[in-house]
């Protein structure tokens, strides 16, 4: 058997050799003589292996055959072989023209009515569940060539649908994890296909497919191939109740011990995660809120784990959605976190864990019955990991809070420190991490100490657990830096460099990548005192980046080749030849589940890597001239890349290394304008060619909502510094780019079962709207980039971004519609003009908006439609006051949003004041105007509010002289050296001349309220 194997094997690669010229050399009696007596070869084989091997040699001749028309004898072989009584010859025949249709379907098309009709027996085939399988994948094959148009195709191909479903059932159900497997491939690539070809039947496969993962007789390792096929159809509209209704139970099973291991529920929780970041929240969260509730309230302990996790996980795509509801949400967390089991109380953990990432003012709030409960469950050994990672996510965001619980905290971690197993040690120490990053100098006091604590677990070298804690050490050591400064830490720097340096030698990703990470925050501590380190530093950075990521280095096969095959529906029984042609891999005959197990440690250590070669351009500025050509040139390399985190970190870090290059070529303030005014230096301009061109190209393909979305302001950014010059030459691409995303027609937008035509839905998941606000915010540098120049442009751009103001948006959409508006007037200037009454309109409306967000983006936007229109408002400007004066009521607890109004309506005041003060009835306005002072939220907004007030010194002082003493209180304020910067070197100027001029009028006011210092002489 293993030489007739061996046998086949060498013939295949001799036919498809030197891309089928072997073959046609022979002479023409001899190639028909093999293609006589192979088939019957074939059907007198007894063995498997031999048959499919010698199977692929038919399929190779055919490939070369067929299309020469010199095998006119294959198909009726093949269909007389299907139709055997005899059930060996039904296998092989249908095993022969499955391999051949992977080849050759174009040669084939017009057999494809006939080929249906086979497979409708074949489907069905009484005897061989071997017959059914290899049928379904078959048809898997010939679904790929099915276009649209072919409605007689489609429609025969659609009524095979429930007989193919069938014969998955039946593996599950006999335990044929083999064909099952196949089979789930086959549906999977059913369902990423253009053509919509399960259509109407996308319903009736998820009850299957809920039904089998959902069934506890069956083998667990099916039940997941199940539910990840499942995952595939998550996509579709209006099933997501159902869909959670039956993934529910699965949730509540019992999960592995290890992390690494798939289990019914995971994949169960994972397809949640899916639905909720992949569909409007209004279609997710309203079913799964009303099962959390009813799992929650069950008596078995595992319901209200699993309703716990269920919310955890829909918390990053509904977070906006749920905001609104915390108040239902925050009961349930705070009764799990004292629940009587304790994987109940672990896994509401998690989800604290989860909200926190996404809810962070949310869960700030909450921290007075937070942090309590969770110390609590830190006392207990079985809580404590948990705990502890939920008390790290609480503390990254705790910031103002955070100093009445440092003492507490920090005893609590040290303590741990000391006695707590690895595991618990290493999230204790990211707990610290994160202690430090909120409280900044307020960790001065635990600094020393705590580096005396953990500085021995940088010489940790065992796998596993001890490499995890050395490199989440080496994290929370990086964190303390940022946190005490570099006077502080400076007279650790060099060994923990050399600590960083010995981790990259180790051989681990993880330590490379924590190593990398290290390395950043180092440069972005000490600046330029970084510099020496470089030559050290870029070579590892740029060797990561080049480095090989599929584990089995003896399989010449790469994962993107491998990756491709799987994309196409290629099966794994072709064949993949890669290096020299006299080597070929068959996958059917290696280990599938390793070879596409991409080694993600690597690929998340090249991610880190990429990241970090831009911020260190940023940090050590001219001392990292000699590596930019070659750190450009790896990361151009890396945009193509399969995994996204790696595109969108090279992305990221080409547009930080032009913005850097930019800056440190002593540029000319540039000038707005189509026409280039102020063109950039030759080798800025020559790095912009080499970064920017393949940039548009990746976007082209670029099927990933994020990565795109970090483009379009990674572009907006650089647009903004570098101005026009950027794109010269590439205008129309950029503004493309916007259109598209904009329109909900960009790759990463597209919807196989929406029709082209169609209108996209304005119900979206909440990714979306952070990729259409990123474009929004590329339309608004190309604004001001452009200048008048972007009048042509404002007609396209104006009502794609006005669509996305209505009020069945989401307020993402709303609010980035806006504020978009309003940083294009700001960038066009008094080319806005002759929109003016249908910007306002807009505005109006969008002042009475129920949320704070988007009031503070539309009264900021009226008062640049005020300030920059030559159109005179003033027979609006009562209509505007009044709809300003509702954001003017706040008080000093208001959540952040209503303060920011509020400092953005005494803004827009500011302007209707300078722009025309006969219009706006003072003695109405002012003592509200002045109440409003001094604004606490957006410092931005000072400028226009103190231009007004200069304003009415100069023109009407007499009417400001009731409010004298509040505006010197108001003064006091916002010149106090010991408060941040808040008004900026130009208004102070003018200011501490208004107060020298006050002076001379009444030294005593300006005496008593402490505005003596700012007089001259003082």
């Amino acid at each position: 058997m293993d030489v007739r194997q061996l046998a086949a094997v060498e013939l295949r690669k001799r036919v498809a050799q030197n891309s089928g010229n072997l073959w046609i050399t022979l002479p023409q009696n001899e190639r028909e003589e093999i293609k006589s007596r192979l088939p019957e070869l074939i059907l007198a084989e007894v063995d498997n292996l031999v048959r499919h091997s010698a199977a692929r040699v038919v399929a190779a001749i055919a490939t070369i055959e067929i299309p020469l028309g010199t095998w006119g004898q294959l198909l009726p072989f093949l269909h007389q072989t299907c139709t055997s009584p005899q059930v060996s010859h039904r296998e092989v025949g249908i095993y022969i023209l499955f391999t051949v249709l992977e080849n050759i379907v174009e040669g084939f098309q017009e057999h494809l009515q006939s080929f249906f009709k086979l497979f409708e027996q074949l489907l069905v085939d009484p005897v061989s569940i071997e017959v059914r399988i290899t049928t379904v994948r078959a048809l898997g094959v010939i679904a790929q060539y099915i276009d649209s148009d072919d409605k007689d195709d489609l429609k025969a191909f659609q009524a095979l649908l429930p007989a193919m479903i069938q014969v998955i059932g039946q593996c599950v159900e006999t335990g044929n994890e083999n064909g099952a497997r196949q089979l789930f491939d086959v549906l999977e690539t059913l369902l990423i296909l253009e053509v919509p070809i399960l259509g109407r039947h996308i319903p009736e496969l998820a009850h299957f497919l809920l039904q089998c993962g959902g069934n506890r007789n069956f083998e667990g390792e099916l039940r997941v191939l199940a539910l990840n096929a499942l995952n595939w159809t998550i996509q579709s509209n209006n099933l997501a109740p159902a869909i959670l209704e039956g993934l529910m139970p699965i949730a509540t099973e019992e999960e592995p011990e290890d992390l690494d291991d798939d289990a019914p529920s995971r994949s169960a929780l994972r397809i949640i995660d899916g639905l909720s970041t992949n569909l409007p929240p209004s279609q997710v969260f309203p079913a799964l809120r009303n099962l959390i509730l009813q799992y929650f309230s069950s008596p078995d302990p595992q319901n209200r784990r699993g309703a716990m996790l269920a919310l955890g996980v829909s918390v990053e795509g509904c977070s906006e959605y749920m905001t609104p509801l915390m108040n239902e949400v925050w009961p349930i967390i705070e009764t799990g976190l004292v629940d009587g089991d304790t994987s109940v109380r672990k896994a509401s953990c998690v989800a604290v864990s989860c909200l926190c990432e996404w809810l962070e003012d949310e869960c700030a709030a909450k921290h007075a019955v937070l942090i309590p409960r969770i110390m609590d469950l830190m006392n207990n050994t079985e809580t404590q990991r948990s705990a502890c990672t939920a008390l790290d996510a609480l503390l990254e965001i705790l910031q103002d809070v955070i100093d009445q619980y440092l003492p507490l905290i920090m005893e609590r971690l040290a303590g741990l420190l000391e006695t707590a197993p690895l595991p618990v040690k290493a999230v204790v120490t990211g707990a610290i991490g994160s202690a430090a990053h909120a409280s900044k100098s307020g960790f001065l006091p635990y600094f020393q100490p705590t580096m005396a604590h953990i500085q021995h677990f940088l010489v940790l070298t065992g796998e596993g657990e001890e490499i995890e804690l050395r490199g989440i050490t080496m994290d929370a050591i990086g964190t303390f830096a940022e946190a005490v400064g570099k006077d502080v830490f400076r007279p650790y720097f060099p060994d923990m460099m050399k600590q960083a340096f010995q981790g990259i030698e180790m051989g681990s990703a993880r330590l490379r990548e924590c190593s990398f990470l290290f390395f950043g925050v180092m440069a972005r501590v000490f600046g330029e005192e970084f510099a020496p380190y470089l030559p050290n530093v870029v070579p590892a950075l740029l060797a990561s980046c080049k480095q090989d990521e599929h584990g089995d280095e003896s399989i010449a096969l790469s994962v993107a080749d491998a990756s491709s095959a799987f994309a196409s529906g290629s099966s794994p029984a072709s064949a993949i030849t890669a290096g020299d042609a006299d080597t070929s891999v068959e996958l059917e005959d290696v280990n599938l589940d390793k070879l596409m197990d991409v080694n993600s440690a690597i690929a998340v250590e090249k991610e880190i890597a990429a990241d970090t070669i831009g911020t260190l351009f940023a940090a050590c500025k001219a001392h990292f001239f000699p590596y930019v050509e070659q750190s450009a040139l790896e990361l151009v390399a890396l945009l193509p890349h399969y995994y996204e985190g790696i595109r969108k970190s090279a992305t990221d870090s080409l547009l930080e290394i032009v913005r850097t290059f930019y800056d440190l070529s002593d540029p000319q303030e540039w000038k707005p304008g189509a026409n280039v005014a102020v063109p950039l230096s030759s080798s800025v301009k020559e790095l912009v060619g080499h970064v920017l061109i393949p940039l548009l190209e990746m976007y082209e393909t670029e099927d990933n909502k994020s990565v795109a979305s970090s483009l379009c302001v990674g572009l907006a950014e650089t647009i903004n510094k570098v101005g026009p010059a950027f794109v010269e030459g590439h205008l129309d691409t950029v503004c493309n780019i916007a259109i598209q995303i904009l329109e909900q027609k960009a790759f990463c937008q597209q919807d196989p079962d929406q029709d082209e035509a169609e209108e996209a839905p304005e119900d979206q998941a909440e990714y979306d709207s952070v990729l259409i606000s990123s474009a929004g915010d590329l339309v608004s540098a190309l604004a001001q980039a452009l200048g008048s120049d972007f009048t042509p442009a404002f007609t396209r751009f104006f009502p794609l971004i006005a669509k996305y103001y209505k009020k069945n948006r989401s307020l993402s959409d709303r609010s980035s519609a806006i504020g978009c508006l309003a940083e294009i007037i700001a960038g066009m200037k008094s080319a806005i003009t002759p929109n003016t009454l249908p910007l306002l309109e807009l505005f109006h409306r969008a002042l009475g908006d129920p949320d704070a967000e988007v009031q503070s983006n539309a009264a900021f936007a009226v008062g640049q439609l005020v300030e920059n229109t030559q159109d005179e408002l003033a027979p609006q400007y009562l209509h505007i006051l009044g709809a300003l004066r509702p954001l003017f009521d706040v008080t000093p607890d208001s959540p952040a949003a209503k303060l920011n109004a509020k400092d953005n309506a005494a803004g827009a005041v500011g302007r209707l004041i300078v722009r025309n003060m006969s219009a706006v009835p003072l003695e109405q306005v002012l003592p509200i105007f002045i109440d409003a002072l001094p604004l606490k939220n957006d410092y931005l907004e000072n400028r226009p509010v103190f231009r007004a007030i200069f304003h009415l010194f100069q023109t009407n002082g007499a009417v400001l002289y009731p409010f004298l003493d509040r505006l010197l209180q108001v003064f006091a304020h916002v010149l106090d050296p010991s408060h941040a910067d808040q008004i900026g070197d130009d208004i102070r100027a003018d200011l501490i001349q208004l107060i020298v001029a006050i002076n001379r009028e009444d030294p005593a006011k300006v005496q008593a309220s402490g505005l003596a210092i700012w007089l001259p002489g003082a």
